[in-house]
């Protein structure tokens, strides 16, 4: 078995579930999560997912607004190349990959914002509205956070 990750799976219905994993793969379809509240574990299928959030913690800090875009933040650091997420539910996650594909069902991403309980997320494809790497994820950045203040 792997380590024990601490994850917040979100649904591509809205649903949330907290808890822990230890056979998360970026390629198999299915793993297997305990709920933190104690109850049964659960078989998680990957379609079934917008994203899949490992965290410092399930809790969080409410008071803390999250940083948006990049912050003037480099094109490239080890983490990968600047990609940027527009979800069908209109949330944006701003980061960095190294192993974006289009072709594959998902990628990792580290988040842009260094004080963001995510240590990393895995976005599944299938829960994702657009999807900009480069350049490109600078503009898709700017585009969604102008249109929201204009809302």
């Amino acid at each position: 078995m792997g380590d024990l990750n601490k994850v917040v799976v979100h649904y591509l219905t809205g649903k949330l579930l907290k808890g822990t994993t230890q056979d998360f793969f970026p390629n198999r379809p299915v793993f297997h999560m305990q709920p933190a509240d104690g109850s049964p574990a659960v078989e998680v299928r990957a379609r079934d997912l917008k994203a899949v959030f490992f965290v410092r913690d399930f809790e969080g800090n409410g008071a803390r607004k999250d940083l948006r875009g990049f912050v003037s933040a480099p094109a490239e650091t080890s983490q990968g190349k600047k990609i940027a997420v527009k979800f069908k539910d209109g949330e944006l996650l701003c980061g960095y990959s190294l192993s974006y594909s289009p072709e594959r069902i998902g990628f990792f991403m580290f988040p842009a914002d260094p004080g963001s309980n995510n240590t990393r997320v895995f976005v599944v494809k299938t829960g994702a509205q657009e999807v900009k790497a480069g350049p490109a994820a600078d503009a898709l950045a700017q585009r969604v956070i102008d249109q929201s203040r204009a809302a």
